[in-house]
């Protein structure tokens, strides 16, 4: 049986326990002071190629959001859990203009096309300019970064990505007690599970495609070129941009079209064929 709790500050890590990727932001004022905070309301924006962008939540008092602001640039590092010592040091509530770094074990390092530096003790970084900064009451923030780089270390890329989350050993944030206990899991042990397709993978009883519009020989055709998993998926993205340019019946060329716009080769690519 369950009960109804309050819904307090904080309300993500007071009774609920919400697990949240943890990542330390590196900016720079103008001046070029260098500035390093954990954040965890950092959500994957735009996950397509052409514009990626990430989402980052904070507070809009922060030195984190004032040298965004100002600068327009910052880096998402991705500690391991070997460093939480030094994660919740760069947690505390420093003076403006104190480069919390030097409280820790980590190392700035030139990032690749931006001004504030990467962490080098993180095996990850992504490196963003801001797109678009949002202050969502008196006191929350949220920017909204492109992403103009990704860097992973080198030993990581060729390993398979079991391996990687391994060797990875990322720290998952649960949340605290009195803003002063934090909780922290380590994900250094993934489990796999395989996607099967759909029932029928989008096919009726006679191996024919189900649509709702009509579609012409070489669309149908073409759209048995999509991977099993994401055929169903496909179709219905299709019918529904084309009904929305007016159409009622889906043609090769208007399947092409979208396809290359919406979901190119290589969207496609991540989709194993059965």
């Amino acid at each position: 049986m369950k009960k109804s709790v309050p819904i307090k500050p904080f309300w993500y890590s007071d009774i609920l326990v919400l697990p949240k990727v943890v990542t330390v932001i590196t900016t720079a004022n103008e001046a070029g002071v260098i500035n390093a905070a954990p954040y965890s309301l950092f959500v994957p924006y735009n996950v397509m190629n052409r514009t990626p962008q990430v989402l980052v939540g904070m507070r809009k008092f922060s030195h984190t959001y004032k040298n965004i602001v100002a600068t327009g640039e910052f880096v998402v590092n991705f500690p391991t859990a070997d460093f939480l010592e030094d994660i919740m040091e760069t947690s505390r509530f420093y003076p403006e203009g104190i480069n919390e770094l030097k409280k820790t074990r980590f190392t700035p390092v030139p990032s690749e096309k931006i001004a504030p530096p990467s962490i080098k003790e993180c095996p990850q970084h992504i490196e963003c300019k801001l797109n678009k900064n949002y202050e969502v009451d008196r006191t929350q923030a949220q920017v909204i970064g492109d992403i103009v780089s990704i860097e992973i270390d080198e030993k990581l890329i060729s390993a398979d990505r079991g391996e990687r989350i391994r060797q990875l050993n990322l720290p998952i944030y649960m949340g605290d007690e009195g803003r002063k206990y934090f909780y922290y899991c380590k994900a250094h042990s993934p489990e796999m599970v395989e996607l099967q397709s759909p029932p029928k993978s989008g096919e009726d009883e006679n191996g024919q495609i189900e649509t709702k519009l009509e579609w012409n020989e070489r669309a149908l055709q073409a759209i048995n070129e999509i991977p099993p998993s994401a055929r169903t998926m496909v179709v219905e993205m299709v019918e529904d941009l084309v009904q929305k340019d007016g159409f009622k019946r889906v043609t090769y060329d208007n399947f092409l079209s979208l396809m290359k716009q919406y979901a190119p080769a290589d969207v496609m690519d991540r989709f194993e064929a059965d």
